[in-house]
């Protein structure tokens, strides 16, 4: 069982020594909310929503002024196996899309106000096959890492964490399966739309995947370098980058999840601060956010990825905050209290 390289040093120090929430900052949301012109707990999730925003923006009176969309987008070596409906060129077509309007996050971003950034991750170059080699050296690893750091440069006071990358719902589910056991076929789902023979292609890819690198899965970040992709390292990246930058995250579906699982695994108190937008109708993300304690914020049957679900919740987010703030008290509505 090899050593985990010491590429990672400076990851597992984020990783292991996360700052807390501000619970301060809770307490007083919780004192606003209880003088709304509503009886308490009335709004549900949208109360804790606001609750979250909070304890990780560390304000008293947390704001959504610039929301972000991120998407990273990269391409994969495993779909020589025939894991994908669409040909990975589609990767780099999309991207295209996104930076025209022309994609569903692009046209809910636009719609709802939301920043969208998408970040290109050597589209021309494939990581390894999963099935014969490793999909990154652990130095090429570590540094796309603290690339996706650079998603918080922009001050956001939200990030939603998206991707794009044709075959990564394989090495997601590999991913998974690594960390949590069980075969190809626990895992996987139609992603862009395979028939059975391609969802059968992807399980024994996964298959192939794992016992190839059988003796050198032992730590969740030799897990990533082994199975993983660029795009699920640069989110893993700036996850850690939003926590210690005081910035709350949600995470999208199957494949973003996949970068908090890692992060999860080496130490649970890491992903305090990430919210998980939904449940996708991939059926393995049930069962990983399940493993990780988590639940998705909504179930909307949507497995598109691109951080459309991520946007979406952001969209409540934004609902929760401003009744929050802008909902009448009830000394200035002149309405009578619980006990009046």
């Amino acid at each position: 069982m090899p050593p985990l390289s010491p590429a990672y040093a400076d990851v597992i120090e984020l990783l292991t020594l996360p700052p807390d929430g501000d619970e301060a900052a809770v307490a007083a949301v919780r004192a606003r909310d209880a003088q709304l012109t509503k009886p308490a707990g009335s709004l549900g999730a949208l109360e804790t929503l606001v609750e979250f925003l909070a304890r990780w923006q560390g304000r008293a009176q947390p704001r959504l002024d610039n929301p972000m969309v991120t998407i990273f987008a990269g391409n994969h070596g495993v779909t020589d196996q025939g894991v994908s409906a669409f040909p990975r060129e589609v990767t780099a077509q999309m991207v295209a899309n996104f930076t025209n309007g022309g994609a569903a996050i692009s046209q809910i971003c636009a719609l709802h106000e939301i920043n969208l950034r998408v970040f290109e991750l050597a589209l021309d170059l494939p990581t390894g096959d999963i099935t014969q080699q490793a999909a990154l050296d652990d130095k090429m690893c570590a540094a796309t890492i603290a690339y996706g750091m650079e998603a918080v440069a922009g001050k956001p006071d939200l990030i939603c964490l998206g991707e794009m990358g044709i075959g990564n719902t394989t090495v997601a589910a590999a991913i998974y399966a690594a960390l949590y056991g069980g075969t190809g076929a626990d895992w996987v789902g139609r992603g862009t739309g395979v028939d059975d023979a391609g969802l059968a292609r992807k399980a024994d890819a996964v298959d192939r995947a794992i016992a190839h690198h059988a003796g050198e899965l032992d730590h969740p970040l030799a897990i990533l370098a082994r199975l993983g992709g660029r795009e699920i390292a640069a989110m893993l990246g700036a996850l850690l980058a939003a926590r210690h930058q005081k910035v709350p995250v949600i995470v999208d579906g199957f494949v973003a999840t996949a970068a908090a699982a890692v992060a999860h695994a080496v130490n649970p108190a890491a992903i305090d601060h990430c919210l998980f937008a939904h449940v996708s109708a991939e059926s393995g993300h049930a069962r990983a956010l399940s493993a990780m304690g988590q639940k998705g914020l909504l179930d909307l049957g949507m497995r598109l990825g691109e951080g459309s679900g991520a946007a979406l919740a952001a969209v409540l987010a934004k609902t929760a905050l401003h009744l929050h703030a802008n909902m009448a008290t009830f000394q200035s509505a002149a309405v009578s209290g619980r006990d009046a």
